[in-house]
C-alpha cells in the first residue's frame, strides 16, 4: 500500500476550507500574541492535564494507508471525561463567534479526539474549542461530546474526501519516480566539465552539504543541476526542488530545461510562481470578494481545480494557471501558491525563499529537509540580500499622512514621528550620518503608531497612504530585530526629503540561517569569481563543496583586445574620443552585431551622442531607462541572425541586457565592456569597505572590485554561449593590465592583445 504521511491540520482545511480570499488588513503581530495566548490558557491547566501532545493514527482507504499527525493544545483528564482543547487566538470580536463559525476548528479537535479515543479505547470524548482574544484575553467557550461510532464516521468521510487528490498523488509520484530511474542525460552527450558539475551536484545533495559552482557560461549550468537533482529524488533522498533565480528571463530558461526533459521521458511536476500583479486577471489587484470574481468563493473551488491542472497538466507555467484559473474561476496567484504544495518543483524568484517580508510560510522546516535549493546566477544574491534585510523610513511620508488624517491617535503619533525626522534633519543637513546603534527613540515612537493604525485598519477602508506608513513600519521594526554587528543605522538628508536606513552591510549570516533547515543549496553562475568571496557573502562555511568548470570552448573562438585608457570618473570627458574610435575601428573591421556596455546611462548616453555626431556607418541604438517588456524584446530581436548589417547596441553593466541574455551563433559578434565595473563610489559603499577592513578583510575588494568585476564578467559573457560561437571582447580601461584585475579575469580571455 502505498502510505500518505499528512498533518491534521493540512487534512482538515483541504476538506473543510470554504469561502472567499480576503486580502483586507489584518494584524501581522496576532501570531506572537497568539503564542501567548495559548501559554496562558495551557498554564491554568490542572496537574493531570497535558498541553502539546502529539497524536498519531493510520487509517486504510483504497490501497492507501493514511499516517495522519499533529500536535493537540491540550488533553484535559482532570475531568470525569477526557477533554480535547483546541485553542484559537483572534483579533476579531469574540461576540460575534457561534459554535458553528469555524467547521475547520472543530475537524481539527474531532481528528485529535479520535486518535485518544482510540489509544484509551473509550466510548466517548469530549471536545472543545478555547477562543481568546489576543487584546483581552478574553475567553469564548464551546464545548460537545462524541461518540465512538460518531468520529469513526468522521474519520472515514474525512480521508474519503482528501483520497481522490492523495490517490492523483500517490499514482504521478510512482510514475514520477519510474521515470527518473529510466531517465538518461538528455542530451546525446555531456559539454567538457558538464559531466563533472552534476556529479558534483549529486554528491553535494547525497551528503547534506552546500556547493558553490562556478561554471563558464555556454556549459548548460541549469541542466547540470536539475538532472543530478531529479536523479536523487528519484532515490529517495528529496521530495522537492525549488529553483531559485534573479530574473524573468533564468526562468524561462529552467521552465525549457524541465520541458525539454519532458520530450525525453521526465514526470514531472513544476509551477512557476510568477509576482501576483502580473498575472491578476482584473484591472486592479484588490483581492477582494465584493470587487473580484476569482477572490469570491475561491475556497469553494479550489479543490476541484487543482485535481484538473494536476490531471492534465506537468508544466504549469503562468499561461497555464492563467488558462485554469479562468476556467475555475479562482485566482491565478493563490492557485500558484496552493499548487506549490502539490508539485514536485517550484521555479521561482529569490524573495519566495529568502526575503522575511514575503517568503513561502507553507513550508515547514520537515519538508525543508528533504527540499533543495538550486540557486541560479547565485552572484545576484549577495546584493538582493542586503535589500531583503534592510529597511528604511522616509519623513516625507509621514508628514503626509500628518496632513491627511488632521486628528485623532493616527495625527498624533504621525506628527510625533515627522517631529523625530525634523530634529534628525538638523544633525544630517550637510553630510550623511552613520550610526552603529538602533534607533530607540524612533523605535519607541513607531511601536503606538503600528497599534494605533492596526485599530484603523481593522475597522476597514484605510487610505493606501496608512497601509504604506504601517507596512514600512512594521518592515522597520522586523528588521530591528535581526539588527546585529553586521547593521549600521544611517540618515540622509536634503532640502525636501530625511531618510533613516537599517543597512545590513553582510547578508551571509542570515542567509545562511533562512538555508539551514534545507537538505542542501546548490549555489551555482559563471561569475561566482572570486569563489572565496561569494562563499563568504552567501553564508558558506569550511564544510561546503566547491568547483570550478572552466569553459567547454576553444580558446581560439574568442579574440580578447584591450585597449589601456582611463575610464575613471574625472577622465570620463577626455576618454569619449578613444572609446568613439574604438568602436569605429572594431566596426570597420569586424561587421555584425555588437554590444557596448557602460558603467552608467550617464557615460553610456555621453559616448552615443559623440558617435553620432560622427555620423558612422554602422546603426546604432540605446538602451533606455525603465524599459517595458515589448521593448526589451524588440531591443534584442533587432540582434538578427546572420544580418548583412553592422549594429552596435549601447547598455548599462549589470543592466537587463547584461546577464541571462543569449544571443547565439552570429547574433552577436563582438562585445565591448567600458571601465572595470566599480560601483558608483558613495556613502554606503565606504561604509561596507570600512566593516570590511575592519573584520579583515580587503575591504576596496569586498564593496568595490569583486562586485564590479562581476558586471565586466557578466557583459562578457554575453558572447560566447555555444561551441559555434565566436567572436572579440574588448576591454576598455587601463586597469585591466594591472595584477589586481589580471587575477580576476577568466583563464579564456588571458591571452590578449594590446591596442595602442
Amino acid at each position: 500500500m502505498n502510505e500518505v504521511h499528512i498533518s491534521v491540520r493540512a487534512l482538515v482545511e483541504y476538506v473543510f476550507r470554504a469561502g472567499s480570499i480576503d486580502s483586507r488588513f489584518r494584524t501581522s503581530a496576532t501570531m506572537t500574541e497568539g503564542i501567548k495566548a495559548h501559554q496562558a490558557i495551557q498554564k491554568t491547566y490542572g496537574e493531570a492535564d497535558q498541553k502539546e501532545v502529539f497524536l498519531q493514527t493510520v487509517i486504510l482507504h483504497n490501497h492507501l494507508s493514511f499516517l495522519i499527525d499533529g500536535r493537540c493544545d491540550g488533553l484535559l483528564l482532570s475531568e470525569e471525561m477526557p477533554y480535547i482543547d483546541e485553542i484559537k487566538s483572534t483579533a476579531g470580536e469574540l461576540s460575534l463567534l457561534k459554535e458553528d463559525s469555524h467547521p475547520v476548528h472543530w475537524a481539527q479537535a474531532k481528528c485529535y479526539a479520535y486518535v485518544v479515543l482510540k489509544e484509551r479505547e473509550l466510548d466517548q470524548i469530549g471536545v472543545q474549542l478555547t477562543y481568546v482574544s489576543v487584546q483581552s484575553g478574553e475567553q469564548v467557550i464551546f464545548r460537545n461530546t462524541f461518540s465512538s461510532e460518531d468520529l469513526d464516521s468522521f474519520m472515514k468521510e474525512l480521508v474519503k474526501a482528501y483520497s481522490p487528490y492523495a490517490e492523483l498523488r500517490a499514482r504521478h509520484q510512482k510514475k514520477r519516480d519510474k521515470s527518473i530511474e529510466e531517465l538518461s542525460f538528455p542530451f546525446e552527450r555531456y559539454r567538457e566539465g558538464q559531466r563533472k558539475l552534476a556529479g558534483t551536484v549529486y554528491k553535494a545533495i547525497s551528503d547534506k552539504t552546500d556547493l558553490f559552482a562556478q561554471a563558464s557560461t555556454g556549459i548548460g549550468k541549469t541542466v547540470s543541476t536539475v538532472f543530478p537533482a531529479l536523479k536523487a529524488m528519484g532515490e529517495g533522498k528529496l521530495d522537492k526542488l525549488f529553483y531559485l533565480t534573479a530574473k524573468t528571463i533564468t526562468r524561462k530558461a529552467a521552465e525549457d530545461t524541465f520541458s525539454y526533459m519532458e520530450t525525453k521521458g521526465l514526470c514531472f511536476n513544476t509551477v512557476t510562481i510568477t509576482a501576483k500583479d502580473k498575472v491578476c486577471l482584473k484591472d486592479e489587484t484588490r483581492c477582494q470578494k465584493d470587487y473580484c470574481e476569482f477572490a469570491n468563493g475561491y475556497y469553494d473551488r479550489i479543490n476541484g481545480a487543482v485535481l484538473d491542472i494536476l490531471s492534465n497538466e506537468t508544466r504549469l507555467t503562468s499561461n497555464v494557471i492563467k488558462e485554469y484559473a479562468l476556467k475555475h474561476t479562482v485566482c491565478p496567484f493563490e492557485f500558484s501558491l496552493d499548487l506549490a504544495s502539490a508539485s514536485d518543483g517550484m521555479i521561482c524568484d529569490y524573495n519566495y525563499v529568502f526575503d522575511p517580508r514575503v517568503s513561502l510560510k507553507r513550508f515547514f522546516d520537515e519538508q525543508k529537509k528533504k527540499s533543495v535549493l538550486l540557486i541560479d546566477e547565485a552572484h545576484n544574491l549577495v546584493d538582493r540580500g542586503r535589500a531583503m534585510f534592510s529597511a528604511h523610513l522616509r519623513k516625507s511620508d509621514f508628514l503626509q499622512l500628518k496632513r491627511e488624517v488632521k486628528r485623532g491617535g493616527i495625527f498624533k503619533h504621525a506628527k510625533n514621528i515627522n517631529d523625530y525626522f525634523v530634529a534628525l534633519k538638523k544633525l544630517v543637513v550637510n553630510q550623511p550620518m552613520l550610526m552603529k546603534d538602533l534607533p530607540h527613540e524612533l523605535l519607541e515612537l513607531l511601536d503606538p503608531f503600528v497599534q494605533e493604525a492596526e485599530k484603523e485598519l481593522l475597522m476597514g477602508n484605510p487610505s493606501q497612504l496608512l497601509l504604506d506608513c504601517y507596512f514600512q513600519a512594521q518592515t522597520f521594526m522586523k528588521m530591528s530585530k535581526l539588527y546585529d554587528e553586521r547593521y549600521v543605522t544611517t540618515a540622509e538628508a536634503d532640502r525636501k526629503e530625511t531618510v533613516i536606513k537599517l543597512l545590513c552591510l553582510d547578508p551571509s549570516f542570515l542567509l545562511g540561517q533562512i538555508k539551514k533547515p534545507f537538505r542542501s543549496s546548490i549555489h551555482f553562475s559563471a561569475t561566482l569569481s572570486p569563489i572565496h568571496f561569494y562563499m563568504d557573502m552567501l553564508g558558506g562555511t569550511s564544510d561546503d563543496y566547491q568547483v570550478k568548470i572552466p569553459s567547454p570552448f576553444a580558446r581560439e573562438n574568442l579574440g580578447v583586445f584591450i585597449k589601456p585608457i582611463s575610464t575613471r570618473y574625472h577622465d570620463r570627458e577626455k576618454s569619449r574620443e578613444p572609446i568613439s574610435q574604438v568602436v569605429i575601428q572594431l566596426l570597420e573591421e569586424r561587421s555584425g552585431n555588437h554590444l557596448i556596455f557602460f558603467p552608467s546611462y550617464v557615460y553610456m548616453k555621453e559616448v552615443y551622442e559623440s558617435l553620432t555626431e560622427v555620423n558612422p556607418p554602422f546603426e546604432m541604438m540605446i538602451q533606455q531607462p525603465q524599459m517595458t517588456e515589448a521593448e526589451r524584446e524588440a531591443f534584442l530581436d533587432a540582434f538578427q541572425e546572420n544580418s548583412s548589417k553592422t549594429m552596435i547596441a549601447f547598455a548599462v553593466m549589470g543592466g537587463i541586457f547584461s546577464e541571462g541574455v543569449d544571443l547565439i551563433g552570429s547574433r552577436l559578434n563582438g562585445v565591448i565592456v567600458v571601465g572595470v565595473g566599480l560601483p558608483q563610489i558613495g556613502f554606503e559603499r565606504n561604509i561596507m569597505k570600512a566593516y570590511f577592513q575592519q573584520t579583515g578583510k580587503n575591504g576596496f575588494d569586498y564593496a568595490y572590485v569583486f562586485p564590479g568585476m562581476n558586471k565586466v564578467l557578466q557583459a562578457g559573457g554575453r558572447l560566447i554561449r555555444s561551441e559555434k560561437d565566436t567572436g572579440t571582447i574588448v576591454l576598455v580601461d587601463d586597469r585591466f593590465l594591472s595584477d589586481k584585475y589580471q587575477m580576476l579575469l577568466p583563464y579564456e580571455w588571458k591571452n590578449f592583445v594590446i591596442l595602442n
